[in-house]
């Protein structure tokens, strides 16, 4: 396994979450880039077992490397859920290494996963910043934006369908209107036609009704008049 270069194939740099540390040299799969170190930490002593930072590195359940000094530069690594790199622990020799698990380009920032207990402890509760987590919230971002332009869409479909079924409602009761309208108009101008209306019915004897006798009592007593005679 290819060792820590003397030539120190990192920087530190400004990051997205803040500082972190950045290859100035392509840096080879399995590569051991840098070692984490600090003071060391018996937690079976009250006094070491009260230290709290965020830069504390179990080793095992009794040995915490306390990795805040500034001499540590492996401390400005940051997170990853899809790192370049992993922490490579030595138990027994109490050492941890970061070593690369993908080529690492020029330029590239530097990253290892923190572990399950660091990631809910501080990272869950601001929501995780590395890379992959952001792209997979602006993923999600689009998304639901997507799916909100989506309903919309069909919402505005649907109000300009009913729109438009009212309208052709209130088109076709108008045209019943106009059409019952000029049949009335219609009927009202008609006139008598040769002594019979144009609804069909006959024209009466205007001088019977006026003399209260029938055409037809007029013309029996005619008929008596003459046996009379």
């Amino acid at each position: 396994m290819p060792d820590i270069s003397s030539n120190k194939p990192y920087r530190i740099g400004r990051s997205r979450t803040g500082l972190g540390l950045f290859a100035t040299k392509p840096i080879k799969k399995g590569t051991r880039i840098i070692r984490y170190f600090g003071r060391l930490l018996d937690c079976n002593k009250e006094k070491d077992d009260a230290v709290e930072n965020k830069y504390l590195f179990h080793l095992t359940n009794r040995w915490t490397i306390d990795g805040s000094a500034r001499e540590n530069t492996a401390r400005y690594i940051n997170h990853s859920c899809r790192p370049n790199a992993e922490s490579d622990v030595r138990p027994i020799k109490r050492r941890v290494y970061i070593r690369a698990i993908k080529n690492i380009a020029p330029g590239e920032e530097i990253n290892y996963d923190y572990g399950t207990d660091y990631f809910k402890e501080y990272l869950k509760p601001i929501g995780c910043l590395c890379t992959a987590c952001e792209k997979k919230r602006k993923k999600k971002r689009a998304e639901a934006k997507a799916e909100k332009q989506r309903l919309k869409a069909k919402a505005e479909k649907k109000a300009r369908k009913a729109t438009e079924k009212l309208a052709k409602e209130a088109e076709k009761q108008a045209r019943k209107a106009r059409e019952k309208a000029e049949q009335a108009r219609k009927h009202a101008g008609r006139k008598p036609f040769n002594g019979a209306h144009w609804d069909g019915h006959g024209a009466f004897d205007v001088r019977a009704a006026g003399s209260g006798i029938s055409p037809r009592a007029s013309r029996g007593q005619r008929s008596e008049r003459r046996v009379l005679a």
